[in-house]
């Protein structure tokens, strides 16, 4: 859409359409104390050559391509397709970055329900919303779904769980009447088999897990979702890395009724934080209470396929108070780069861009181990990701990595406490042998120190 300003005519007109006769008139109610007297301290206007200057060099602040990094926890550096970025940046799908009235075109209606369906096959589930903020509202809504469809006031989330979608969770339901329960983890790094049976009973809800969980571990998702289901509850899985899925068997497989997650790994670059791609999915048996748009494929008065949206609860639409979200804006595009990074790599690309991730993290694991003093945290199977235990203080080892230009993961003390000195690491497939084998020669040098 393209930007027309106003005159002062046309500023004049619109003020006496409504019976104002300044602009000041529009903030009367804002109290005069909290109004800005004066003009805001920015810079005056640049020419446009001087404008390409200004960015270029706040880019070259950037030092993200400097720098070695193994940082994963919820984003995850994966390569995407040229493909990607060429077809997603045609102007039929720029231009409808949010369709408030998808119904109207047929182009976005299609790319919808086929990324339904690679979602569908991806998570073993029957039916795929498009689409959500992001991960952690994705596992939000998917406790006030629960909530709604058990009608009752409790719900356990696995300690284990991304810090920051339980945060967001905790936003979501703190005044809602809906309490949330944690799960500890065991010395494994898995969800804690007994503390969970010692909480689960009939006022629970849902079971709320993350697999691979927050430190790169794989969860038993069919022994969760069994005791969930002996309780009457029902079982969530959330997925932050949906590339594990071209290796691991789906959690729809493994007995889970929701699945929700991070669509990132599928095409979106990391951005420094977004916009990112809401997951959600779930079993047909639930669709009322399901929030977000869902796709459907038809045939016309002629015979020929055509696609309508089928089910829509967001707010704005006849549901109003009703609705089972407040989700207001379709994430359309970045759901279009998803469907077109699945459709690029196929099952097998991603099966086999899924294999590079596990085997290359399972390398950095075992050459990192080999440096003494450094012990693996957890033993339990993990896919990308995996936490590592430092002899001494980890702040004085990253400094000293940074200062080699590595960036040698994240540090989990101020999310777990109780894991000082342990460092959540992640390689991908962009990372080659002789970048892990770089960290392990650089942390093994600054350990000896």
């Amino acid at each position: 859409m393209s930007y027309l300003s106003l005159s002062d005519k046309d500023k004049k007109d619109m003020l006496a359409k409504i019976g104002l006769s300044s602009l000041e008139d529009l903030f009367e109610s804002i109290p005069e104390n909290l109004k800005l007297k004066k003009p805001l301290n920015i810079p005056p206007a640049l020419t446009e050559p001087e404008l390409v200057d200004y960015f270029k060099g706040l880019a070259r602040l950037n030092k993200h391509q400097e720098f070695l990094s193994f940082l994963g926890a919820g984003a995850y550096d994966h390569h995407i397709p040229a493909i990607v970025d060429y077809l997603s940046s045609r102007g039929e799908f720029i231009s409808p970055y949010t369709p408030y009235q998808a119904e109207l075109s047929q182009g976005t209606l299609q790319v919808i329900f086929e990324f339904q369906s690679l979602i569908c096959q991806l998570t073993g589930m029957e039916i795929v919303n498009a689409s959500l903020y992001d991960g952690a509202s994705g596992a939000a809504e998917a406790v006030l779904m629960a909530d709604r469809l058990e009608r009752k006031s409790r719900v356990l989330v696995a300690r284990t769980l991304h810090p920051e979608y339980r945060q967001v969770i905790d936003t979501y339901t703190r005044n809602i009447g809906v309490s949330v329960e944690e799960i500890g983890f065991d010395q494994r790094g898995v969800v804690d088999i007994q503390d969970l049976e010692s909480k689960l009973d009939g006022g629970i809800s849902a079971v709320l897990i993350q697999s691979p969980n927050y430190f790169g571990v794989i969860e038993n998702i069919r022994k969760v979702s069994d005791l969930a289901h002996q309780a009457k509850a029902l079982s969530i899985v959330a997925v932050t890395e949906l590339i594990s899925l071209g290796l691991l068997e789906s959690p729809g497989s493994l007995g889970a009724d929701i699945v929700t997650g991070e669509g990132q790994s599928l095409g979106l670059p990391l951005s420094f934080g977004g916009p990112y791609l809401g997951i959600m999915a779930c079993r047909k048996e639930f669709l009322r209470q399901f929030p977000g748009r869902i796709v459907g494929e038809t045939a016309d008065v002629d015979g020929k396929t055509g696609y309508v949206l089928t089910l829509s609860t967001r707010e704005q639409h006849i549901r109003r108070e009703r609705a089972t979200s407040n989700i207001c804006t379709n994430q359309a595009w970045c759901a279009v780069r998803a469907t077109i990074f699945m459709e690029a790599l196929g099952k097998t690309g991603l099966r086999e861009m899924a294999e590079q991730n596990f085997h290359k993290a399972h390398y950095a694991a075992e050459r990192l181990g080999q440096i003494s003093g450094v012990e693996q945290k957890f033993s339990a199977p993990f896919f990308n990701e995996f936490v590592i235990e430092l002899p001494v203080d980890s702040s004085s080892v990253y400094r000293a990595l940074e200062e080699k230009k590595i960036l040698p993961g994240l540090d989990l003390e101020d999310s777990f406490p109780e894991l000082r000195n342990c460092t959540l690491l992640c390689a991908t497939e962009k990372h080659s042998k002789e970048d892990i084998d770089r960290l392990t020669s650089v942390l093994e040098e600054t350990l000896k120190r």
